[in-house]
């Protein structure tokens, strides 16, 4: 029999946790594969398959490796309850279990369950840190406490907390930001280099799903082959091919899009380390390497602009998201409440930019975080989608979108729910934008210079509705004090026709 009953979650696959440093008979892990997560909201398919084979390969990993004893609850287990606390009550009660253990989860609803689970078995339990992330979970609200809450002042306590890219209390260079020197559309000055390609066959998965008749939505890969790392020595491969080849142009194309590269430099890491297979410092680590061992090929731009990503962004989302939930799910600061258009499940629109940012969505469970951000989200933002479907939409359909990294960039930063908390002003974009961050314009079905008329681009009038539709709400911010001059000088005819076109393609988004 076993003494101790220590739950890993299928976003916990650290194999440097202390837990692991010593193997010891009496203690046994439990990984699952359950109802309970597979159905809180439709996911795309490959999440599915990228969370479930990266949690077989690492429970392999603890039984081989490791030498640790292992019980995993396939999603076929006659044993298998398909909920977390009924399948842990089984083996407490199967193998006369003395203590359990956990690492804190990092999703609210999780925890909670968790907590409250601990609070009505008989025996001992204990949390433990997952040891991951570079901040404590209350470390963003106790360094803003009543204030505002500001990415760029967390960002530089990181900074100088890990000391990198610092010169004793000063940023590197005297500069701490270069994203402005971040936004340049891709080219073809630059090739992009060729990708890793991991085979990770899962046709019996795909085969269990199915058997189960679980929904999901989004494509099977091709040929049953998952093009995902699963492993750590697949996530090894993928940030070594990212320092060497893509982060020289990182920085430089980071707020690029185009239909031919849908890539382009992004590192694609997120899964890797979202499930904890990777630690960021170590990926900060090897970015800093490369740029330090040549400096002349990594600028200070392109590492600066990664470090932003990982060490500011990652860090400080995820500390909003424990200072405010659960209430921040709930918020709605525009009172939006259309309903979001059926071709984010299908990318059958004549918008180029929705069209091919949700197709690679629907084929590869991954975007970048601009085509979310300024084309996804923004699209939705300017049709009033209500928040709550935006959510569950982002949540789905990313391999990476876990609640406490998801919520906080969709609710606050893309559809500006939270009324500024996480983002100083609305990220909506027309047109001019889109052309001038990308290529979907050239072939698109609408005309990128009308905002009124015949084919005019849905997103120009939409742009301009929305910030005069909002202006009570909008008007007074600083950053958008361009905005509301460019309208108040508008005349008072074309305003009109503008209004007009935008409340027609609100009330037919469908057809868009």
């Amino acid at each position: 029999m076993f003494q101790t009953l220590r739950l890993i979650l299928g976003d916990q696959l650290n194999d440097n946790h202390s837990w692991l440093k010593e193997k010891n008979d009496k203690t046994l892990y439990v990984l699952m594969e359950i109802r309970q997560e597979t159905d809180y909201v439709v996911h795309h398919i490959q999440k599915i398959l990228a969370f479930f084979a990266a949690m077989r390969n690492f429970a392999q990993e603890l039984q081989n490796k490791g030498g640790h004893k292992v019980f995993y609850f396939t999603l076929d287990n006659p044993e298998n309850r398909q909920d977390l606390c009924k399948n842990l009550e089984l083996l407490i009660q199967k193998f006369q279990i003395q203590k359990f253990e956990y690492q804190l989860p990092d999703e609210y609803r999780l925890d909670k369950q968790l907590s409250e689970f601990c609070q009505k078995i008989s025996i001992p339990s204990q949390a433990f840190d997952t040891e991951h992330f570079l901040s404590e979970r209350n470390e963003v609200s106790k360094h803003f406490g009543t204030k505002n809450y500001l990415l760029e002042s967390f960002y530089r306590k990181m900074r100088k907390k890990y000391n990198i890219l610092m010169e004793g209390d000063k940023p590197l260079t005297g500069r701490w930001n270069y994203d402005a020197e971040n936004r340049k559309k891709y080219n073809y000055q630059v090739s992009v280099p060729n990708e890793p390609f991991f085979k990770n066959e899962v046709t019996d998965l795909i085969k269990t799903l199915q058997k189960h008749q679980i929904q999901t939505i989004g494509f099977i890969p091709p040929n049953n082959i998952l093009n995902v790392p699963i492993s750590r020595k697949q996530a090894l491969q993928l940030l070594e091919h990212f320092v060497s080849n893509l982060l020289p142009h990182f920085g430089t194309y980071e707020d690029a899009m185009h239909t031919q590269e849908p890539h382009l430099f992004h590192s694609q890491l997120s899964f890797a380390l979202n499930v904890k297979i990777l630690h960021p410092l170590e990926v900060l680590q090897k970015a800093i390497e490369a740029w330090q061992s040549n400096p002349q090929k990594v600028s200070i731009a392109q590492i600066e602009g990664f470090v932003r990503q990982i060490l500011g962004w990652r860090e400080y989302m995820r500390g909003v998201y424990w200072a405010k939930m659960p209430d921040y799910a709930k918020n709605n600061y525009f009172e939006h409440s259309a309903p979001l258009p059926s071709w984010y499940w299908t990318g059958e629109t004549r918008m180029n930019c929705a069209k091919f940012a949700i197709s690679q969505s629907l084929q590869e469970a991954f975007a970048h975080h601009i085509q979310r951000l300024m084309v996804t989200g923004n699209i939705a933002l300017l049709l009033g989608v209500s928040p709550d479907e935006v959510d569950k939409w982002y949540l789905g359909i990313y391999r990476d979108a876990i609640e406490w990294v998801e919520i906080t960039n969709t609710r606050g930063m893309s559809q500006y729910a939270d009324g500024g908390l996480v983002a100083s002003k609305p990220y909506t974009a027309s047109a001019n934008y889109m052309d001038k961050m990308s290529n979907y314009c050239e072939s698109c079905f609408y005309d990128k210079k009308k905002r009124h008329g015949k084919r005019a681009c849905p997103l120009n009038s939409l742009y301009w509705e929305f910030h005069y539709r909002h202006r009570e709400k909008l008007s007074k911010n600083q950053r958008l004090g361009m905005v509301y001059q460019t309208l108040a000088k508008m005349d008072k005819a074309e305003l009109q026709k503008i209004v007009e076109q935008a409340e027609f393609y609100r009330k037919n988004s469908e057809n868009l």
